[in-house]
């Protein structure tokens, strides 16, 4: 339960930054056909959208999903091309740092690292339909990969137009209209926005009704949509913070990573039981009245970790690679103590299914 209201925060947060984006094109693309322009009430229909879409349509943005990816890849591409071609990137590469940079390396990776982490628990949400486990498997991990390195790739490659003087924004589509790509952009990332915002807010739903399963879906999807929508009409105070919520994602949800990773592999071997997971009734998971209260104090601990060496006292090496040691490591020491390394391992199948049996 306490990774399932983690993630709906987390993705809470993520549709406020999302649908204010998505407000922000649309917006342009309205006042661009029509000169009226309201960025308010664009984000607000942005979002309605969003919540009328999880709840009755979001199969129908599953089979759309892969031609608005393919109109992104379309649009990186032509991007590239323009940037590549008008500006040399020498420049970019002997650009020296200033003295004193607000955002070090440590504190870049820290960024992409939790940015990474915070979109994995989703995935469980869409991969558990796929076929097979290696399928799910390279999908998964290459159409991350690819994805992550040319969304990241192209903003930084758009710093050659920041260097000449083009005005500093966070709007892409501001950006791109110096290159003739507004309106197409606006459209392209509306769409895109659209979709992975319909995405966030099922994976948010599903995760609450980990909670409370007996609700029905539309309750809490038209809750945390109207969340969202009020959320999202902070606009600058959002985009103005946006590193502090990347950081802060990493302080709620590497502790979680961490703990699940330690259990799986050094604890379980690698090896889980779905049925004793659903059922809940041989015990090898159920700990001490349904609780497992280590997981907890490793939990509470590690993230009180990750803030202090993320917001008080800020390390050189950043906290995230360090949180996850920290975590994990406290995880394992701490169930050894309590003798409960072996905890939910079965030898063989055969006593599986003997335990099953019995």
């Amino acid at each position: 339960m306490l990774p399932a209201i983690v993630n709906s925060i987390v993705l809470i947060g993520w549709s406020w930054i999302q649908a204010y984006m998505a407000g922000l094109s649309l917006n342009y693309a309205i006042s661009h056909m029509t000169g009226y322009s309201n960025i308010d009430l664009f984000t607000i229909l942005t979002e309605a959208a969003v919540v009328l879409i999880t709840i009755y349509g979001h199969r129908g943005v599953e089979r759309i999903e892969k031609y608005v990816s393919i109109a992104m890849l379309i649009l990186s591409v032509l991007v590239f091309y323009k940037l590549f071609s008008t500006y040399n990137i020498n420049h970019l590469v002997t650009l020296k740092l200033t003295k004193h940079p607000s955002t070090t390396f440590p504190v870049a990776f820290d960024i992409v690292v939790a940015t990474a982490f915070s979109w994995m628990s989703s995935v469980c949400d869409f991969n558990r339909h796929c076929q097979g486990k290696k399928g799910g498997f390279i999908g998964t991990y290459l159409g991350y990969i690819v994805a992550s390195v040319i969304a990241m790739g192209l903003g930084a490659t758009v710093s050659f137009s920041l260097m000449t003087g083009v005005e500093k924004t966070y709007d892409p589509t501001v950006l791109l209209s110096h290159y003739g790509f507004g309106l197409i952009a606006a459209i392209v990332i509306f769409l895109s926005v659209l979709s992975t915002n319909v995405m966030a807010l099922y994976s948010a739903t599903m995760s609450f009704m980990n909670v409370v399963p007996r609700m029905a879906f539309w309750k809490p999807a038209l809750m945390m949509g109207i969340i969202c929508t009020i959320g999202a009409l902070l606009k600058e105070f959002l985009m103005n913070n946006f590193y502090n919520f990347i950081l802060l994602i990493g302080t709620m949800f590497i502790p979680v990573f961490a703990i699940v990773i330690v259990d799986h592999y050094l604890l379980k071997h690698g090896r889980y039981h779905a049925e004793e997971i659903v059922s809940n009734t041989i015990g090898h998971y159920v700990y001490k009245h349904g609780i497992n209260y280590v997981a907890y104090i490793a939990y509470l601990l590690g993230a009180a970790f990750a803030y202090y060496f993320t917001y008080i006292q800020p390390l050189p090496t950043g906290a995230t690679l360090l949180t996850f040691i920290f975590s994990g490591g406290l995880y394992w020491g701490l169930m050894a103590l309590f003798g409960q390394l072996k905890v939910g391992v079965v030898d063989s199948q055969a006593g599986y299914d003997e335990q099953i049996h019995a």
